[in-house]
């Protein structure tokens, strides 16, 4: 039997190992408050955060900003600016307009811009070309902290020209022997480990989450009957479906990139191979057909591929199947086995797990030149999850003998861990832009 629930107490915490010394210096100015009272809450502190976990920018500490009354970019000492070394400066206002309703002001100020239009004597107030982004909107302060991600998803575009991904959810396993018997936990949390809820409590195991491509739904693994079937689950309304209940392996779910198919790893006819399900008429697809195991699948972005685990050469290798043709053609040859392929959403690089000399970390590939670069130094790495705009990799490791997740950017550069206050976490799946 299985129990839902919608709120849980343990939440997710990133505690950033390396990295943030290397990044590019910013400022984000506490928001000025212009009512009476109390503001509800600082969003200027969802955005600091949000910018700091990206591992592109270290925002600067409170005590190191010339100004901390700033509304806009009209009060601004931009001499005083310039010498933090900053690249950039965000400041903003809260005003109540009623109703317990707020409207939300900021701008993104780039200091190099503002220091070149002063040296050209064209002062801030005459050119407006260093305020490179700027929104307001009302809201009410159940949507502070949200607004605060959508900041901070402008603030990182603007600044890269990378979609921000601080507006998505993780999804993962949780093992908690003190939670009684229904110990295995599916749970979903804002991308930061912020308002976490369980989606699904089980006596059996439960493994393999996977979002659609519309951020509504989840495809899992359970073991709730005593063997392997696949779900999917509506996150909002909570009604599931079981999809597969055949004898054997039932497991690996992904969603195809419309929405329409779901690739899988089945042993129904003996051997373990790739299928693909048409999810309207349930119509299965044989994609593989070997004696060796053939696992773990994984979509191109273009839905015309796919890419799975195969012990076909001997050791557990990466392959792709072009899914018209049926050719397969083998990806991976670096290190003792590598497994768990994923794309980045450019389609341009492999994600997966690399075992050298006997060591299970998370590597890139980049397709064009078969070039692999290992990205973390941990124990154990596995279950590798890209975020939507590609610049991070959350995955599965250990750390002082508990399961925990773990995130490391597309670079290697930035590190950080996900600890969870008791039990262990697995299995993490970053969803799509929400």
């Amino acid at each position: 039997m299985l129990l839902i629930s919608t709120s849980a107490q343990a939440t997710l915490e990133i505690v950033i190992t390396e990295g943030v010394n290397a990044a590019r210096p910013v400022a984000v100015v506490p928001f000025a408050w212009k009512g009476t009272g109390a503001m509800p809450s600082q969003i200027a502190d969802v955005v600091s955060s949000d910018l700091r976990r990206s591992g592109s920018f270290n925002p600067l500490a409170l005590n190191a900003l010339p100004q901390r009354s700033l509304d806009s970019e009209a009060g601004m000492d931009l001499a005083a600016w310039a010498a933090t070394g900053a690249e950039a400066v965000v400041v903003g206002s809260v005003t109540p307009v009623g109703n317990e309703r707020y409207e939300v002001r900021f701008e993104l100020v780039d200091l190099l811009r503002a220091q070149a239009a002063v040296e050209a004597n064209k002062g801030p107030s005459e050119n407006k070309d260093h305020i490179i982004e700027g929104r307001s909107a009302v809201i009410p302060a159940s949507q502070f902290r949200r607004f605060g991600h959508r900041i901070s998803d402008l603030v990182y575009e603007a600044l890269t020209g990378v979609k921000g991904a601080f507006l998505t959810k993780i999804a993962y396993v949780t093992v908690d022997e003190g939670a009684g018997e229904f110990k295995y936990q599916l749970r979903v949390a804002d991308y930061d480990g912020v308002n976490e809820s369980v989606l699904l409590r089980s006596r059996e195991p439960l493994m393999s989450p996977d979002w659609s491509p519309d951020g509504r739904k989840l495809a899992y693994v359970s073991f709730e009957s005593r063997r392997s079937e696949i779900y999917i689950q509506d996150l909002y309304t909570q009604q599931r479906e079981r999809i597969t209940d055949f004898a054997g392996i039932n497991g690996s779910p992904k969603w195809s990139p419309d929405g329409k198919k779901l690739a899988m790893t089945l042993s129904k006819d003996g051997n373990t191979e790739v299928y693909v399900m048409d999810l309207a008429t349930r119509k299965l697809d044989r994609i593989t057909n070997h004696y060796a195991i053939d696992t773990e699948p994984a979509w191109a972005p273009d839905g015309r591929s796919l890419v799975f685990t195969s012990e076909r050469g001997g050791w557990a290798q990466i392959y792709q199947i072009d899914l018209a043709s049926r050719k397969i053609t083998r990806l991976t040859y670096q290190g003792e086995w590598n497994l768990g392929g994923s794309f980045t959403p450019d389609g341009k690089s492999l994600v997966m797990v690399n075992r050298t000399n006997g060591r299970y970390n998370i590597a890139r590939m980049e397709l064009a030149t078969g070039h692999i670069d290992v990205l973390t130094e941990t124990y154990l790495d596995e279950s590798p999850s890209v975020a939507p705009n590609g610049s991070m990799i959350i995955y599965g490791t250990s750390h002082n003998g508990r399961q925990t997740l773990a995130a490391v950017s597309m670079d290697g550069r930035f590190k950080a861990r996900l600890p969870m206050p008791v039990g262990a976490v697995k299995a993490p799946a970053w969803s799509p832009f929400l």
